[in-house]
């Protein structure tokens, strides 16, 4: 029988071929998980009132998307991008904390292009309980 054929450093190919897909997703899973910085303005917050249509718990980070009345009464969809489950978790939230058509007012960090989208600081309920406590900038 022969011996395996390895490469210069000593590896089966095969070895090679099975590292792939990992060295082909890396870049994804980076641009998954971002900068705080690279999206938001932490030198501002803004403030919106809306009924909640979608609250996702998952990871790398969950998201809360509102529909929000406008001044001239157009509703704009606003998506609020909070943290990772197990973070939201150690702050007093839950997969339950909202359900579509909740009244929630949430204060954030506004997207640094003007968009409809903002980073999680603050929930405040209907009656205007806290939901869960505030989040840092640093928060992961």
């Amino acid at each position: 029988m022969k011996p395996a054929r390895r490469s210069r450093l000593g590896v089966r190919p095969s070895i090679h071929l099975a590292l792939l897909p990992a060295l082909l997703l890396a870049p994804a899973a980076a641009q998954a998980h971002h900068s705080f910085a690279v999206f938001f303005d932490p030198s501002k917050t803004v403030t919106v009132t809306g009924k909640v249509t979608e609250f996702r718990f998952t990871n790398p980070h969950g998201t809360l998307a509102l529909e929000v009345p406008g001044k001239d009464g157009t509703i704009q969809r606003w998506r609020v991008e909070t943290n990772a489950p197990v973070v939201l978790a150690r702050r007093g939230w839950s997969r339950g904390a909202l359900k579509p058509g909740d009244t929630v007012t949430v204060e954030g960090w506004p997207a640094r292009d003007g968009k409809p989208y903002l980073r999680l600081r603050r929930a405040t309920d209907a009656q205007g309980q806290p939901i869960g406590q505030p989040f840092g900038q640093g928060d992961g």
